[in-house]
């Protein structure tokens, strides 16, 4: 059976009542294998950073009234492109960065092109130059779904000292 799957836009300061939690469900059934580990636990500290910053986006995928998954983001600003230490090279002209930090969909929903709909609709229409996301370096072929959306791995990084090791990917959004 084909479900119809709608999208919603999010951004800060219109973010609806309940937002957060909705996040968080989605986030502990996407990682109910590995909630017992530190790192996933602050989650909910990583969506209030997040949310918070300037320019933030958000989409959320819906089945019915029920979330499949969201991704979103938010432009980093001048001079904090945390990216810029790895082995990327942009041309000339690449100025600006959108951060992707999260692309999730349920695993009752996955494999149904739902995460490539939800990372298009993030990305449609922005101004930055250049988008940047983590992978877990022990998920190659998440970081192989990400190179058929066009990203090139840049490097690899460890943000915080609790947090996997990841592969470092950039996307030229305006070629």
């Amino acid at each position: 059976m084909t479900r119809v799957i709608d999208l919603g836009h999010y951004s800060q300061g219109s973010l609806p009542e309940g937002f957060k939690r909705m996040l968080i469900e989605v986030h502990a059934d996407s990682y109910a294998d590995a909630m017992d580990n530190e790192f996933n636990q602050r989650f909910p500290w990583f969506i209030d950073h997040w949310s918070g910053m300037d320019g933030f986006t958000c989409v959320v995928a819906f089945d019915g009234d029920e979330p499949t998954g969201f991704a979103y983001g938010a432009p980093l600003p001048p001079g904090r492109e945390w990216w810029r230490s790895t082995e990327f090279e942009p041309n000339n002209g690449y100025t600006s960065t959108y951060a992707v930090s999260e692309v999730m969909v349920r695993p009752r929903w996955r494999k149904q092109g739902i995460s490539d709909r939800l990372h298009a609709a993030l990305l449609n229409e922005r101004g930055e130059d250049l988008a940047v996301l983590l992978v877990d370096v022990t998920h190659p072929k998440v970081q192989e779904l990400y190179e058929t959306w066009g990203y090139e791995k840049a490097g690899e990084q460890r943000p915080f000292a609790d947090s996997p090791l990841y592969a470092v990917m950039v996307k030229r959004l305006h070629p």
